[in-house]
């Protein structure tokens, strides 16, 4: 009979999960990450809370947290907290967004059908550069109410952009009519401009003089200095253009800065003119 040779067993590594052959953990990132944690936790809570007592929506949402961890709770953040909380987003991230929002605001139109919602769409499409379509959501609300201004406005910076000229000018000299200084200058600085695309130049140089006496923009300002100079009249351009300069020069830093194309387009304009 033969011993049978029992297995051998080989030593123990002593290297195998010795903490000391790597090092101890840093007490610093260990600390960082039970911050995180916490901070986490208490997003997560907010989220939870916030689904459960305000969103419509709130048995979707709530397993979408639930389940989705981690990033359930920031898919809520961004999808449905911040838009219904109306947060101005960043300019990059405003795109995934904005059509979440338009239809929103299509559905509200179309389901309540009164003026007012037809407006709020109409912006919001006139603000994504949609023009057509925001013209038809301004038109729809002009057709509730025809004297609406808001609906007048917009339909007419869009027909404006469209080079609908004549259309636009009607809609200016209606708000006009109800409220000259509606918009504080804007409308009747539209309503310039349709006159110098429709109109002759000395139309459109009369109705800006009567425009600037009440106000001053720089842009009204520049494009009367401009007929001014192409009907040779050198010394009422120059004139203008430098009241326009004093203006700006004289407005606090803040909104002196917003008129700086102006002010740069003015400069260039005096240079071309005669000297004498």
């Amino acid at each position: 009979m033969f011993a049978l040779e029992e297995p051998s067993i080989p030593p123990p590594n002593p290297y195998l999960n010795d903490p000391g052959l790597y090092g101890a953990p840093s007490p610093v990132w260990s600390a960082i990450g039970y911050l995180f944690e916490i901070l986490y936790f208490v997003f997560w809570i907010w989220m939870f809370v916030d689904c459960i007592r305000k969103d419509p929506d709130r048995f979707l949402w709530f397993w979408v947290i639930l389940v989705f961890q981690p990033f359930g709770a920031f898919v809520y953040f961004f999808v449905r907290w911040l838009p219904t909380n109306h947060v101005q987003l960043p300019e990059f991230a405003r795109p995934f967004f904005r059509q979440r929002r338009l239809n929103e605001l299509e559905t509200a139109a179309l389901q309540i059908g009164n003026a007012y919602q037809f407006v709020r769409w109409g912006d919001a499409l006139k603000e994504s550069g949609i023009y057509q379509k925001s013209l038809a959501a301004y038109q729809q609300a002009l057709v509730k109410e025809p004297d609406n201004l808001q609906a007048l406005w917009g339909a007419a910076q869009i027909e404006m952009k469209l080079k609908e000229f004549e259309s636009a000018q009607l809609k200016c000299q209606k708000i006009l009519e109800v409220e000259p200084e509606y918009k504080f200058g804007d409308v009747s600085l539209l309503y310039c401009k349709t006159v110098c695309e429709l109109d002759t130049p000395e139309k459109a140089r009369e109705q800006l003089v009567k425009h600037t006496k009440r106000w001053r923009e720089p842009e009204a300002l520049f494009i009367l200095a401009t007929l001014e100079a192409d009907a040779d009249d050198h010394q009422a351009a120059r004139t203008t253009l430098q009241s326009m300069l004093l203006d700006i020069n004289g407005s606090p830093r803040g909104i002196a800065r917003k008129f700086v194309r102006w002010k740069s387009k003015a400069r260039r304009l005096l240079k071309r003119l005669p000297k004498s």
